[in-house]
C-alpha cells in the first residue's frame, strides 16, 4: 500500500517519524512508528524504526525491524541495502552471544554484495575478515583485510567507515603489542568524532571502542579524556540515551577509578538495565563495579550481593570479593580464593595486563595481613615485573601498572622493615596515583607511608599523610577507610612531642642537624629573625635553655 492511498492522520503521524528519524530524535521516532501499523511501513521506515529501538535500548524490537528492513529490500532487489541490513543484524545477533545466527545473516550479507561494483557497504565485510584474521592470530592477513576497508571508505567517500577502519588497524596493532602505535591511530579517530566529521551512529561507536582499547590498553588517562569527550558529545544530542550500556560499562570504570563514586552508581544501575536482556557478560562488569563501590564505602552486606550477582552472571567477582572476606575476617578464604584466580587467569599483556595486576595487588594485601612475607615478595615482584615487561614489549608507560607495583613493592619493603626502600617506594606510588588522579589508591598508600613514616621517627609526616587520606576517604565517601585514618591520626597527634607546630619540629630537626640560624633560615626560605623567634618558642615548649637541650631532646624522640 502507497502513502497516498492512507488517511491524513496517518500520512502526517509517519511524516513526524521521518522527521524525527531524521534529526535523530531516537525516542520521539520510537514512539510515532510504533503507533503506525506495520503495512504502512516501508523498507526505510524499518530501518529507521531498528535504530530507533536500537538507541532506545531495546534490541529485541530494533532485530525484528532490522529483518523487515531487510526483507523489504531483498524483495525490491536492492542489494546493497540487503546486504548492510544482514550485515547490522550479524553485529546485533553477535552482541547477544548469538553465534550461529549471527554467521548465518554474515553470509547473506556477502551474498547480496559480492556481485556489486565497489562500495561502502563492503567495508563491512572487509571489517569482519579482519577481526576474523586477528582472532586467529594472521595479523599480516588481519592488516591487509583493514586497510582494505580503509582504501573503500576512502574512495566511496565516507569518514564514517574509515574512522571505523583506523580503530580496526589500531585493534591489529595493539593485538601485536605495537600499543604506543595502535593508540596513536585511536587519537586519529577520537578526533574526528569530537570535530563532528562522523554520524551519531559512528561517533558513539568510535567512542565507545577507542574507550574499550584504551582501558585494554591500561591508558587510564587516555580513557578518562575519551569519556568526558564522549558525555559532551551525549549532552548535545537531541535524545539523552545516545550512548549504550555495552559502552557505559568503560566510563563507569573511569569514574570508578577517578573517585565519582555517586555518578559511577548512577550510570553502573543504568547500564545494568539495559544489558541485562541481551548482554549478561557486560553487564556482569557493572554489576562488579557497583560491588566495588559499596565494599569501599563499607556497605558489605550490600556489596556481598553485588559479588554474588556478578558470579551468577558469569564473571569471576575476584579480586573484590577477597578483598570483602578480609574485612570480614576471613583472610584464609579470602588468599585461597586469589591463589585460584590467579592461577586461572590470563598472562596475556593486551587481554589480561590489568585483571591480573589487580588480582596480584590483592594478594599482596592479603599476604601481609596473615604475615606471609615471602608469598606477598614473590606477587609484589610479578607485578613489578609485569609492569616492566609491559613498558619494553608494548612501548607503553602504562603508569596505572607502575604505580600498583610501586605500592605493592613498598607495602612488602615496609613489612620486611627496610625503611629507606619502603618509603623510596611508597613515594613513588604516591605520585603516580596523584598524576593520575585515582584518589582511593592514592589515600591508601598515604596510610602505609604514614605508618613507614612513624617508623622511621617522622611524626609529622606521618600526621601530614593520615590528615590527607582521611580527607580523601571522607570526600569519597569510604566510611571504614576514614574511621580508621580518623584514629590513627588522633593517635599520632596524641604522641606529638610537647605540642610543637609543624614548622617548629622542622626548625629543631635542622638545628639539631647542628645547622646555624643562618643556614635553617636559608632551607625553609624564612628569615633569622623568624628563626630565632621559633627557637625561642621551642626553648619555651620543651622547658630548656639551649641548643643542646633542644637537639637532646629531638634524638630522645625520634625527632632526628
Amino acid at each position: 500500500m502507497t502513502e497516498r492511498t492512507i488517511d491524513r492522520a496517518t500520512a502526517d503521524t509517519l511524516r513526524r517519524a521521518r522527521d524525527a528519524a531524521a534529526r535523530e530524535a531516537w525516542a520521539e521516532a520510537y514512539g510515532l512508528l510504533g503507533g503506525l501499523d506495520p503495512g504502512w511501513l516501508t523498507p526505510d521506515d524499518c530501518a529507521a524504526y531498528a535504530d530507533a529501538a536500537w538507541w532506545t535500548s531495546r534490541v529485541d524490537e530494533s532485530i525484528v525491524q532490522r529483518m523487515r528492513a531487510y526483507s523489504g529490500y531483498a524483495a525490491q532487489g536492492a542489494a546493497r541495502q540487503a546486504g548492510h541490513m544482514a550485515w547490522l543484524l550479524c553485529y546485533e545477533h553477535q552482541l547477544a552471544g548469538r553465534t550461529a545466527l549471527a554467521a548465518g545473516w554474515l553470509r547473506r550479507a556477502r551474498r547480496h554484495l559480492r556481485g556489486e561494483p565497489e562500495c561502502v557497504e563492503q567495508c563491512y565485510l572487509a571489517w569482519m575478515d579482519a577481526e576474523d584474521a586477528q582472532a586467529r592470530g594472521a595479523f599480516d592477513e588481519a592488516m591487509a583485510a583493514a586497510r582494505r576497508m580503509a582504501g573503500i571508505a576512502r574512495r566511496c567517500g565516507s569518514p564514517d567507515l574509515l574512522a571505523m577502519s583506523a580503530q580496526a588497524q589500531a585493534g591489529v596493532l595493539v593485538s601485536r603489542g605495537r600499543i604506543r602505535d595502535g593508540l596513536d591511530l585511536l587519537d586519529d579517530a577520537m578526533c574526528s568524532a569530537m570535530a563532528g566529521e562522523l554520524s551519531s551512529f559512528f561517533t558513539g561507536w568510535t567512542y565507545c571502542l577507542g574507550l574499550q582499547q584504551a582501558m585494554a590498553c591500561v591508558d587510564l588517562e587516555r580513557a578518562a579524556e575519551w569519556t568526558d569527550a564522549a558525555m559532551r558529545w551525549c549532552a548535545s544530542m537531541p535524545d539523552e540515551n545516545n550512548y549504550r550500556g555495552l559502552c557505559r560499562v568503560h566510563r563507569v570504570e573511569v569514574l570508578e577509578l577517578r573517585g565519582n563514586w555517586t555518578e559511577a552508581l548512577t550510570e553502573a544501575e543504568r547500564t545494568c538495565a539495559e544489558l541485562l536482556p541481551y548482554e549478561r557478560r557486560m553487564a556482569a562488569e557493572a554489576v562488579y563495579l557497583i560491588g566495588q563501590i559499596l565494599r569501599r564505602r563499607g556497605e558489605l552486606a550490600a556489596a556481598e550481593e553485588s559479588y554474588d550477582r556478578t558470579h551468577e552472571l558469569g564473571r569471576d567477582p575476584q579480586p573484590g570479593l577477597a578483598l570483602l572476606r578480609l574485612s570480614q575476617g576471613k583472610a584464609d578464604a579470602s588468599a585461597t580464593a586469589l591463589r585460584l584466580a590467579l592461577a586461572s587467569g590470563s598472562d596475556e599483556p593486551q587481554r589480561g595486563g590489568l585483571e591480573r595486576c589487580r588480582l596480584l595487588a590483592a594478594q599482596v594485601e592479603v599476604s601481609l595481613a596473615l604475615g606471609r612475607t615471602a608469598e606477598a615478595r614473590a606477587a609484589a615482584e610479578e607485578l613489578r615485573s609485569l609492569a616492566g615487561d609491559w613498558q619494553r614489549r608494548c612501548g607503553s608507560e602504562a603508569t596505572l601498572l607502575h604505580a600498583s607495583a610501586s605500592a605493592a613493592c613498598g607495602a612488602v619493603a615496609f613489612a620486611a622493615r627496610d625503611l629507606d626502600r619502603a618509603l623510596l617506594l611508597l613515594r613513588r606510588a604516591l605520585t603516580l596515583w596523584l598524576e593520575l588522579r585515582v584518589p582511593y589508591e592514592a589515600a591508601q598508600v598515604r596510610m602505609t607511608l604514614a605508618a613507614a613514616d612513624r617508623a622511621a621517627g617522622d611524626g609529622e609526616g606521618a600526621r601530614m599523610e593520615l590528615r590527607a587520606a582521611e580527607q580523601a576517604f571522607r570526600q569519597l565517601g569510604a566510611v571504614p577507610d576514614a574511621r580508621r585514618a580518623a584514629a590513627l591520626l588522633a593517635d599520632v597527634r596524641r604522641r606529638q612531642p610537647s605540642g610543637l607546630t609543624e614548622r617548629e619540629i622542622q626548625v629543631l630537626r635542622l638545628v639539631a642537624a647542628g645547622r646555624t640560624n643562618r643556614a635553617v633560615a636559608a632551607e625553609l626560605v624564612i628569615s633569622e629573625h623568624t628563626v630565632a623567634r621559633h627557637l625561642n618558642n621551642i626553648f619555651a615548649k620543651l622547658d630548656v635553655s639551649s641548643r643542646a637541650a633542644a637537639t637532646a631532646y629531638a634524638y630522645r624522640h625520634g625527632l632526628v
